[in-house]
């Protein structure tokens, strides 16, 4: 998955970490909330992109 990615990826995958690890020292409970809902933008979005490959053919 990493090899996909690239380093501008990477790079964001750990600023997206240590965002979520800096919201979990103020509150837990937010923290958990926000990155439930980044995991359910990132499937979306996921899925939408999936579609659109499926729809061209390339997938």
């Amino acid at each position: 998955m990493l090899q996909n990615l690239g380093a501008l990826g990477i790079v964001g995958l750990v600023i997206l970490i240590a965002g979520i690890a800096l919201i979990a020292y103020a509150n837990l409970v937010i923290a958990v909330g926000m990155a439930l809902v980044l995991a359910g933008l990132g499937l979306v979005v996921k899925s939408l992109i999936s579609g659109m490959l499926q729809n061209f053919g390339m997938f």
